[in-house]
Order: C-alpha cells, then structure tokens, then sequence
C-alpha cells in the first residue's frame, strides 16, 4: 500500500483492533504503521466487516467463498483524507482545490462532493477545452461536438448528464456548486470522470512535452534539426 502521510511504497502489514457491534455489524480499528524512517507514522482505517478472531486473539476479516474479504466498509480516519488517488501536480490549482475537497468531503456528504466535482469539471471545461460558458449540460454537449476526445471519455462524460439525470434536476448543470440531492454513484462517478480528463488534459500532454524536449536535447548534440 501507499503511506497516506508520505506516500511511500510499503508493504501492508496490518493490526485489527475490534471495537464493537451493533446493527450494522461488526467494528474495528485497521491499523498500520509506515516503515518509512521519515516518516514513522500511523494509519488508521475505520472498518465494517464480517470479524472473526484466531487462537490467540487476533482478529482478521472473514474471506467469503470467493476469496474476498467481506467487508462493507474501510474508511480513513487517520490521516483525515480519501481513498481517491492525489490530484496530479500538472492541474492547475483551482480545479485541483475542488476536486480534492470532493474526494475530502465523499464519505461524508455525497451532496456536497457532487457539487464540488461538477464545479471543478466546468472549470475544466472552460480552462482545458476551451467551451464557452453556459450551463453544465450545454458544455458537455459543446465538448462532445468538438471530437476532442476519445470514444472512452465521451462516453465517460456523457454518463455525467445521464446518472445525474440534469433533465430532471437542470440546478446540476445551472447552478453548479449547489447543494442538492445526488442520483446513486453520481459523486463517485464524477470522480472518475474527471481523473480521466486531469490525465488527458494535463498529464499526457506534460509527459509529451517532456519526451519532446528531451529528444531534441540528444538531436541538438548529434546536429541534427530538432522537432517543432
């Protein structure tokens, strides 16, 4: 796993602490400990899984005929942060400050992540792709029409107006940054969505650059001309 603190590399050994059960089943303290000797910190998770402790005492989560775990829940509780992956560095801060808050705020209130990730995606679409400013929906269909994007991520995109269901509840694409109800996998979907574009939009076209300017480094000591 990655050390939420350092975000290092580590292997996932792990401390189940039981706490208690109650309708919802069983709770406990996941606990691990980042080796990093930078770092040294603690990580806890907040679980909801079937439990079940060994000879000696140690508690483990059950694996159903499958092999997975039968867990309903892990939630990070220590550092206080999401299970989404970092924003990349290469998106400009003002998409990234929402986007990040939408993945802080998931586990607590899908309302509020949802504004905020339809708020970051019209920021995107206004900075990235260029659309003109209008409602939500209106943009999406703008970006759709201009083929900027592959098959997968019109498809991606498009599911935004579909699972939000913008006909029903045009606040979504009016009046981005509203708190109002989420259809079910709304939130997380836009997640999804807009991950794809920040790789699209901004790291592909970061590493591109890279690549290009690196070769024409060794084509510049070679004397050959270099790429435009």
């Amino acid at each position: 796993m990655k050390c939420p603190h350092c975000l290092i590399e580590f292997h996932d050994e792990k401390e189940i602490k039981y706490l208690e059960e109650d309708v919802q089943g069983q709770w406990a303290i996941e606990k691990f400990s980042c080796p990093n000797p930078d770092c040294k910190k603690v990580i806890f998770y907040l679980i909801n899984a079937k439990l079940q402790s060994d000879r000696v005492g140690y508690w483990h989560i059950v694996h159903g005929p499958n092999g997975n775990e039968l867990l309903t829940k892990r939630e990070l509780i220590r550092p206080r942060g999401s299970n989404r992956p970092p924003v990349p560095i290469e998106v400009p801060k003002n998409i990234a400050e929402d986007y990040s808050e939408a993945c802080l705020v998931l586990n607590d209130s899908l309302k509020a992540s949802a504004a905020l990730s339809r708020r970051a995606l019209q920021l995107l679409l206004r900075q990235a792709a260029g659309v003109k400013n209008g409602n939500l929906a209106n943009e999406i269909q703008e970006l759709l029409d201009s083929k900027q994007l592959p098959s997968y991520l019109s498809e991606s995109i498009d599911a935004i107006r579909n699972i939000g269901n913008f006909a029903t509840h045009p606040l979504k694409s009016t009046s981005t940054g509203e708190i109002i109800e989420v259809e079910k996998g709304e939130a997380e979907w836009n997640l999804e969505v807009l991950e794809m574009l920040f790789d699209f939009y901004f790291v592909q076209p970061e590493k591109t650059k890279q690549r290009r300017e690196a070769l024409n480094l060794k084509l510049g000591d070679i004397g050959k001309p270099t790429m435009k």
